[in-house]
């Protein structure tokens, strides 16, 4: 999809859309309870309907309707002899909070992808099933491994992905042994960990910190049933808030870490800032973008936008250009100058819904087109028309 924009005035009041963060979490947990749950405020994103797909794959019944979901849970995950396929899209959540799920059988699972997805890192988990003694295997194509995994002593860098501790907190708790979940320091994204933990508790799964850097994990629990629902998700608003829309349905004391995205905001409009996006690395192309179009600054902490669904740096750097706005990236730093203008050339959104959506606030500032819009299907399939609701001017085009 192209959409070409025309300088426009945003102004009105939505709706948050629901988190992807929760979403995932809640469906996740009551697929592997034992009873039937009521998952709402879902919106069908790319992302959440691998989750669907995959929890169906593993034996869970998944009723979609409007804005909610119906779980039949599968329970323990104990199946042996099968060829299960899960089939995760370009979701890197869906594919590392899985991969160890499915592991708690002993037949073989595939788990495909699509994209960039199985190029994005899986060292954890490459280690541990090399540990145990189990295959695991990545051929480009599909994720192929075999289980039983078991529980027992666990140590994980801190700065990886949190979707790799995440994973293991959700399979832990259906091992036949307790387990302790050790994490080397620095631990970055601790609050998507505390999200998980949090999803945990509300479906009966005991979690400890047992300090800031372990996590005790009691076996052969099991998950509760439970009704729940998604709270508005501060990743996606941040785009909306950057154009100056009014967003409700967001909870100020949210576990989320982009909820730091309006103090953020607010340093970038009082001057050149410094800001660590190490928590919060999904807010690093509408920072870059909103920086651009006022003082420039610096975000650190910035390693991890590598990978992403594209190279999220680079990628913004490349648009940038476009608009006549420096970056440098050294490290995991990233330096954005300032002053834009309408774009020289057609933005290209590098198939990520970030990219996309960051530019979108750049170009209702100095008109543009944007080649590979429907990449927003992965995380906001109605961003466009939310966007054209708040007054921006917009055609989408199908390519």
């Amino acid at each position: 999809m192209k959409v070409t924009i025309r300088p426009s005035e945003i102004k009105g009041t939505v709706q948050a859309p629901p988190s992807k963060s929760w979403a995932h979490r809640l469906l996740i947990c009551a697929g592997l309870a034992e009873g039937t749950s009521v998952i709402s405020g879902l919106a069908y994103s790319e992302d959440i309907l691998a989750t669907c797909d995959c929890l169906e794959a593993l034996g869970a019944n998944v009723s979609r309707g409007d804005g909610r979901v119906t779980v039949i849970g599968a329970g323990r995950i104990t199946r042996s002899g099968e060829n299960k396929v899960l089939r995760c899209r370009e979701s890197g959540s869906t594919l590392r909070f899985f991969i160890p799920i499915a592991a708690l059988s002993e037949g073989e699972t595939v788990l495909a992808g699509s994209g960039r997805l199985l190029t994005r890192p899986l060292s954890v988990y490459e280690d541990i099933f090399r540990e145990q003694g189990l295959p695991l295997s990545n051929d480009g194509e599909a994720v192929r491994l075999s289980g039983p995994l078991r529980g027992g002593e666990f140590t994980v860098d801190g700065d990886i992905s949190s979707q790799f501790i995440s994973g293991l907190l959700f399979a832990l708790p259906m091992a036949d042994e307790n387990s302790l979940l050790r994490l080397r320091p620095p631990v970055e994204s601790r609050a998507y960990i505390d999200i998980t933990v949090s999803a945990l508790e509300m479906f009966g799964i005991n979690v400890y910190w047992e300090d800031e850097y372990t996590l005790r994990i009691p076996g052969r629990q099991t998950y509760a049933a439970r009704d729940a629902a998604a709270e508005g998700d501060w990743s996606n608003a941040a785009f909306l808030l950057a154009m100056g829309a009014e967003v409700t349905g967001l909870n100020e004391s949210s576990l989320q870490s982009d909820r730091v995205c309006r103090e953020y905001f607010a340093a970038l409009d009082s001057g050149r800032a410094v800001l660590d996006i190490s928590g919060c690395p999904d807010l690093g192309p509408v920072l870059m973008a909103y920086a651009a179009a006022r003082h420039g600054c610096v975000l650190t902490g910035a390693g991890r936008l590598r990978i992403k669904e594209s190279d999220r740096g680079e990628a913004m750097k490349e648009e940038l250009a476009k608009f006549g706005a420096e970056v440098s990236i050294c490290g995991d730093e990233i330096s954005v100058g300032c002053g834009i203008r309408t774009p020289d050339a057609p933005l290209h959104g590098h198939n990520d819904h970030r990219i996309v959506m960051a530019l979108s606030t750049l170009c209702v500032l100095t008109g543009g087109t944007i080649e590979d819009a429907g990449a927003v299907r992965k995380s906001y399939p109605d961003y466009f028309e939310v966007f054209g609701s708040l007054g921006g001017d917009c055609l989408c085009q199908k390519m």
